[in-house]
This record gives C-alpha cells, sequence and structure tokens, in this order.
C-alpha cells in the first residue's frame, strides 16, 4: 500500500493482518500519505524495530525523528501533521465524542476481536463471537442515522470500525442481508469498503479475507 504524492516521507512497520495496524493504513490512505510500509510478522520481528519501539512491537510509526507506537496516538498525529482532509472535528465537544466513541470501540468490540484471535476455538470465543455479533446488531439503527457512524463526514472512528467489520468472515461472523437488524450494517460496510482509501489501505493478506 501507498499512495503516491508530494508530502514528506515516512515508515508504518505493520502487522499485514493486525486491525490495529489496518486503522492507521486507512488514515494514511485517506490523507495520501507518501509512506514506506514495512510488513512485519509479529513474532520474528525486524532487528531495527527493537531499537525504535522499547515494545519491539507493530505498529510502530517513524516520521524523521519521531517514533510512535500507540495506533490511535499514531491517527491522530497523523490528522494533526496532514490537515487535509480532516478525521477529527473541530470543535472540542465533538472531538470528545469521537475519542470517547474510539475508547467504546476498544473495549466493546477491539477486546473481543482479539480474543477471538487469540483463542480462535473454545467455548470463550464462541461467546465472544456471539457478544460481537449481538452487538453489533444493536449498534445497527445508529449506521443508519448519518453517512458514517454518527457523522456526515468519514472520521477516525470510522478508521477503527471499518477494520473489525472487514475481518468479520474471518472472525467466524455473518451478518445475513435477509436479517433486518443487519440491513444498516450491510449497507455501511458497502460504502466504506468501496472508498478508494480503504481498498488503497488492504494488505494482501487482507484482500484474501473477501476474495
Amino acid at each position: 500500500m501507498g499512495v503516491v504524492t508530494k508530502r514528506s516521507s515516512m515508515t508504518f512497520f505493520s502487522d499485514p493482518n493486525s486491525h490495529y495496524s489496518h486503522r492507521v493504513r486507512i488514515v494514511l490512505a485517506e490523507k495520501g500519505v507518501t509512506v514506506d510500509v514495512v510488513d512485519v510478522e509479529p513474532d520474528n520481528p525486524p532487528a531495527e524495530l527493537a531499537d525504535l519501539n522499547p515494545y519491539n512491537a507493530v505498529p510502530t510509526l517513524v516520521d524523521r525523528d519521531l517514533v510512535l507506537y500507540e495506533p490511535n496516538i499514531m491517527m491522530e498525529y497523523l490528522d494533526e501533521r496532514f490537515p487535509h482532509p480532516p478525521l477529527l472535528p473541530v470543535y472540542p465537544v465533538a472531538r470528545a465524542n469521537s475519542r470517547l466513541m474510539i475508547h467504546r470501540i476498544q473495549k466493546d468490540w477491539c477486546a473481543l476481536v482479539d480474543q477471538i484471535v487469540a483463542q480462535p476455538t473454545g467455548k470463550a470465543s464462541d461467546a465472544a463471537r456471539k457478544e460481537l455479533k449481538e452487538s453489533l446488531l444493536a449498534t445497527g439503527p445508529l449506521f443508519a442515522e448519518m453517512p458514517f457512524f454518527l457523522s456526515e463526514e468519514f472520521t477516525i472512528v470510522d478508521c477503527c470500525i471499518a477494520p473489525i467489520l472487514w475481518r468479520l468472515p474471518a472472525l467466524g461472523i455473518d451478518l445475513s442481508d435477509k436479517d433486518k437488524q443487519a440491513k444498516p450494517l450491510l449497507k455501511y460496510m458497502e460504502s466504506i469498503f468501496s472508498r478508494e482509501g480503504f481498498k488503497a489501505s488492504l494488505s494482501d493478506l487482507e484482500e484474501d479475507i473477501r476474495s
């Protein structure tokens, strides 16, 4: 993934299969940032990563002398570093609500995704799949209110949600278009997945999920 522009170059150490890395790649693509994406196997990181990141983990973003290794901080940094198009609201109250929503996604959905990925089989993962699917469907009406998630514009919140929704087949979660509750969610997914920025953000592994 890489979108050629006249902006300055940076390096992004990315797990091509991680939804946390994916959310940052979406921001990079939406911003049109020239970036050198280095795919990393989490169990076999390159030697240089340990010199950059005290946790020797991905994702890690390097911009000149700056090294960031927390995905949400990376996204906000990129939004401030490359302000167009903006991915966070201008007004403080709206910004705070966006950050709170990202926190809720982290607590309510990402934790379940991580549990399923860590242990794909067994009662615990089956319970996590059920809880994640039910939570997504219960949130369905919110996806129908505006073109994007609780917003007229594409935002960082969408960047956090989209990688989870893209991975649903790999997580063993099926949303049927025959289910009335799922229709707003499926419509949202169709819209998000058709964006040029989203398509450009996909790693080869992520493309294979739905191929």
